[in-house]
């Protein structure tokens, strides 16, 4: 028996593969099939079995196209009410693969139709556990993503109390050498506290993980629920793409316009561009938001476009411009895309700041901080900023005053260019706004 785990780092993501006697199970694969395939041709073994441990919010799976290419089914809770062909499984439920099987804990938490699964080795002794957004190394799954979207709705508090449970009555028992494999690593926003280890140990998670530690239930909620990351508009929208299943990857891909020079643009549809800041300020069009190809491109892709909401994709070279599609449609919003382009340099240029000027007399400023509020408990860099987070920039802009020039800043540069254009573009007319970059690591 063996499990391979996959990463996708830019959404912390963790999918797996578990192969045995020539038989392979995917547990929560990404949007790409093709990985999946690849790794199976590889390992001379037939896919299966499909699980998917829940609705994923933050990204969407393959399941339905993985079943679609190999004919194999797909596993998953009675409870996530699937529109696509399945198998819905119950607690206590199993998988079998071939001498090994699976068996199905229902794990409500982090959603209603959570479900974990424990590996049997071939004499019955359990030996891995696949968590998915229920443990995490060093955390639980957050419990506020299903109060309003999903199959069936529940309240945070509710969650969090079901949370309680599932670790203690159905994670807890297991034997401390049992691996787990959760679906997520470090910088998800499906939890709060998520440790740089892919994996761990139950009897490991017992000695360090919060969550697993004696406490009463009331106390346990009450941590949960505290300081949660913010919430991207798509998760909802990804949790119903995924009980409907996703259209083939490469055949929604193929309808999306590109265009070899930069087209007409249509009236009052958003325009990501992608270039570096440097490229963005020298030249860009008007009402463009400056989102760089980063990290966590997706994240922010999805936090500052909503849903079914249209937008062009403006990139730096025909390479960014592929690489973003694909990266555009792991969140399922490459039908959103009217149009994608290499963008040569626009008609707007953003003045940039002297930073000089700016370090005698900050005060001759506004100066907007738009990092999270952990970020700024954790260290205030001007002490008379304005503390907007950008994911609620948008909205909070009627707050910030128009009689001084606008600086703004997060911690590094990345957020800083996204708030500056969408600054620049409300304020110009009127208030210079000024984006201080990277500079703020001087400060």
């Amino acid at each position: 028996m063996m499990i391979h785990q996959f990463e996708d780092k830019s959404l912390s993501h963790y999918s797996y593969a578990l192969v045995h006697d020539r038989q392979m199970v995917i547990i929560d694969p990404a949007r790409d099939p093709q990985p999946y395939e690849a790794f199976a041709a590889a390992q001379q073994a037939k896919i299966v079995a499909i699980v998917e441990t829940h609705p994923h919010a933050d990204f969407v799976s393959a399941h339905l196209e993985l079943h679609q290419r190999t004919n194999a089914p797909i596993y998953v809770s009675q409870q996530v009410q699937a529109q696509y062909p399945h198998h819905p499984v119950e607690d206590g439920d199993e998988i079998r693969v071939a001498d090994i099987k699976l068996k199905v804990l229902y794990t409500p938490g982090h959603s209603p139709d959570s479900i974990s699964l424990v590996v049997y080795d071939a004499n019955s002794q359990p030996q891995a556990v696949f968590t998915g957004d229920t443990l995490f190394i060093g955390d639980c799954g957050r419990p506020d993503l299903r109060e309003h979207t999903g199959g069936i709705h529940m309240s945070r508090t509710t969650l969090a109390r079901k949370m309680y449970h599932s670790l203690r009555e159905k994670l807890l028992p297991l034997p401390d050498h049992v691996k787990i494999y959760p679906a997520h690593g470090a910088g998800s926003l499906c939890g709060r506290g998520l440790s740089e280890a892919s994996h761990s140990t139950i009897g490991a998670e017992k000695l360090s993980n919060w969550s697993l530690q004696q406490m009463d239930e009331e106390t346990f909620v009450k941590r949960l629920l505290e300081d949660q990351p913010f919430i991207p508009a798509y998760f909802p929208y990804d949790v119903e793409i995924n009980r409907k299943g996703a259209a083939p990857l490469q055949e929604s891909l193929a309808r999306i316009p590109i265009y070899a020079e930069q087209p007409e643009l249509k009236k009052n549809i958003s325009i990501i561009d992608a270039r570096d800041e440097s490229d963005f300020k020298k030249g860009y069009l008007p009402g463009a938001i400056n989102l760089m190809e980063d990290t966590r491109f997706e994240t922010w892709l999805g936090t500052l476009i909503k849903p079914e909401q249209p937008f062009y994709l403006a990139a730096s070279d025909t390479s960014q411009l592929h690489r973003l599609l694909y990266r555009i449609a792991k969140i399922g919003y490459e039908p959103q895309v009217v149009g994608a382009f290499v963008m040569k340099k626009g008609e707007l240029q953003m003045p940039r700041l002297d930073i000089q000027t700016f370090r005698r007399h900050p005060e001759q400023y506004t100066i907007v901080d738009v990092r999270d509020r952990s970020e700024v408990q954790a260290r205030v860099i001007f002490p008379h900023a304005l503390h907007i987070p950008l994911q609620e920039l948008t909205d909070r802009m009627h707050e910030i005053p128009a009689d001084k020039p606008i600086v703004v800043h997060c911690a590094g540069g990345f957020r800083s260019a996204i708030a500056a254009s969408l600054l620049y573009a409300h304020f110009h007319q009127h208030t210079p706004v000024y984006d201080l970059s990277n500079h703020i690591q001087s400060f």
